[in-house]
């Protein structure tokens, strides 16, 4: 589906809200809305929604991993493994 046919005017979704709701669901793209002309606001399905906040979310992650080897707030691999086991002996160790 083209992105223009994917694009309607808030009279249209006031009228047809039950039926885009169901279109949604199914197309899996988001629809825009338009007033006055002018591009207002994305309707999405909650599938789709959460896709994109997980890739978001992980996008973060990876930005801010970036980051730290950038500003090298890093350690090896190996060094990161012991400190782990260690703090499980220690928690272990409490109980």
């Amino acid at each position: 589906m083209t992105r223009a046919s994917r694009i309607k005017p808030i009279s249209y979704f006031k009228a047809n809200a039950a039926e885009i709701i169901q279109e949604l669901g199914e197309v899996g793209e988001p629809m825009i809305i338009t007033q006055n002309g002018e591009a207002k606001a994305i309707v999405q399905d909650i599938v789709s929604y959460e896709k994109t906040q997980e890739m978001l979310a992980l996008l973060k992650i990876l930005a801010l991993g970036e980051q730290q080897v950038k500003e090298s707030k890093t350690v090896p691999a190996g060094k990161a493994i012991s400190r782990f086991r260690e703090r499980i002996k220690q928690a272990q160790a409490r109980r």
